[in-house]
């Protein structure tokens, strides 16, 4: 009996004497091509590739370390540098990215551009759901949508899908001849049994590219996914677990401001353990100096070239900081919807933080900077909403506060408590914003702008604009508005 009793705690104890083993995941995500050290979140010089560079080399030179890229490394028109260069910097981090996954931008050039850039690196492409004509996927490794790395004893598997916004936005003539998008969430349930049951994988990684809330909902309908490398959002968050699951997730924000690392810890082969967070791209990490001169020399020769991106369009006499653009109210935000909102003539104006990429230093703006923080060209759309609309309008865009469909806002005020909005005021005058707000009725009527893309084309807020009436598309073009406020050097301030 006792030899039993022995030979049963010795069982018992066994898992707790496995050797604990830590892998480092190192990720970056919607580079778009800035390449230069640019204006985020107040502060000059943020980012940079000869940053980023320097930051995966010596994470690389530490055992049991991989890094992964979200996509979209080029971005067509802003900044113009992708214009000129295309993928220059693709194989620069061949040996420091182990995989990246297919994003929206990287076809901005077409399928054949694609295919040189890919052939120019040493690490593969994901993406899960664009199949052939066979319904095969069109991304594969060694015959796999799916990438299976060993590192330390343990054994995890990667793979990437293109979610419902990313389908939406790739023109089809820029695919792959031949191919089509499948539904990420059932190519996602596939992918993963697929790990678990063939490959045996230790822990399951999602690299994207979809919108934040995408991958919360695929990782509710899909079990089995222990972390998500965010991307296409340009969400900054740090690591969190998607509520309501085991899944882990990360969001590195944009144009290499910040990488994410991830430490996944395992005790022999089970994962008990993920650490991390976001690493701040600043002036305190280092650059990799041989790079750091390739682009100022690339730098100086696009400048020469393409002169007319780099001259003024107006000045500032203070920044416009881009911090809180999908929490809050952002300066950048709140001064270009004033803008719209005055030319509109309307009482309060929204505008998706989807349409915002950067803040603005102050003194001289320049083309490329300012496309760089209004890259899209919109229309300004203005309708009549009753109260009970305009309140279930600022209900939507509350609901997707943390991701870029939070709606930037002028002319509006409310609190939020327990999730609810409440106190929503309104401009009581257009007109005069010094004349202040006043409550909104649910049975009053006002008139309310936005662009026209949140208006037609956004999920969820078309659906809520379809119910308004004298809906009105008008001719005001919302870079040549802006502008026309920096030449001037307009800084108007909504009524509160």
């Amino acid at each position: 009996m006792n030899k039993r009793l022995v030979l049963l705690s010795s069982l018992l104890l066994l898992p707790a004497c496995q050797t604990t083993h830590t892998v480092t995941l190192v990720g970056m995500t919607d580079y778009h091509s800035h390449a230069e050290p640019f204006y985020s979140e107040g502060e000059p010089g943020q980012g940079g590739v000869a940053r980023a560079l320097a930051y995966f080399r010596a994470a690389k030179a530490r055992p049991d370390t991989l890094g992964v890229s979200g996509g979209d490394w080029v971005n067509q028109g802003v900044p113009v540098w992708s214009d000129e260069y295309g993928c220059v910097e693709w194989p620069w981090f061949n040996g420091l990215v182990d995989m990246m996954a297919l994003g929206n931008h990287d076809l901005d050039y077409g399928a054949e551009a694609f295919a040189r850039c890919r052939a120019a690196v040493d690490y593969p492409v994901l993406c899960a759901n664009l199949v052939g004509a066979d319904g095969s996927p069109h991304f594969q490794v060694e015959g796999r949508p799916y990438l299976v790395r060993e590192v330390g004893g343990v054994r995890l598997g990667f793979f990437a899908v293109a979610g419902p916004d990313m389908q939406r936005l790739v023109k089809a003539e820029r695919l792959p001849l031949g191919t089509r998008w499948t539904d990420a969430t059932e190519a996602a349930r596939v992918v993963v049994g697929a790990l678990r049951e063939r490959e045996h994988v230790d822990a399951v990684v999602l690299i994207g590219h979809q919108l934040r809330e995408d991958d919360e909902a695929l990782a509710r309908a899909v079990p089995g996914i222990d972390l998500i490398l965010g991307s296409h959002s340009h969400a900054r968050e740090d690591l969190r677990v998607v509520p309501g699951t085991r899944t882990y997730t990360v969001s590195s924000y944009q144009y290499l401001a910040y990488v994410s690392e991830v430490r996944l810890r395992f005790q022999g082969r089970r994962l008990v353990g993920v650490e991390g967070g976001l690493v701040k791209m600043d002036g305190a990490r280092p650059e990799d100096a041989e790079m750091a001169a390739r682009v100022e020399e690339l730098g100086r020769a696009l400048r020469e070239k393409r002169p007319e991106r780099f001259v003024g369009v107006g000045r500032l006499s203070s920044p416009l900081g881009d911090e809180g653009l999908t929490t809050g109210e952002a300066e950048v935000g709140t001064w270009a919807t004033e803008v719209w909102r005055r030319a509109a003539g309307a009482r309060a104006f929204f505008a998706m933080a989807a349409g915002f990429r950067a803040g603005l230093p102050a003194g001289e703006v320049t083309r490329e900077a300012f496309e760089g923080a209004f890259p899209y060209r919109n229309v300004l759309v203005t309708a009549e909403m009753t109260g009970q609309q305009l309140a279930d309008w600022v209900a939507l865009s509350e609901s997707k506060r943390g991701t870029d469909g939070y709606s930037q806002r002028s002319g509006v005020s409310y609190r939020v408590r327990g999730g609810r909005v409440e106190d929503l005021r309104v401009l009581r005058d257009a007109a005069d914003p010094g004349a202040g707000q006043e409550p909104v009725r649910p049975e009053g009527r006002y008139r309310v702008a936005t662009t026209d893309f949140q208006a037609f084309v956004a999920g969820g807020y078309k659906e809520a604009f379809a119910g308004a009436s004298e809906v009105r598309r008008t001719e005001l073009d919302t870079q040549a508005l802006l502008q026309a406020a920096l030449r001037e050097g307009e800084r108007p301030v909504s009524g509160r």
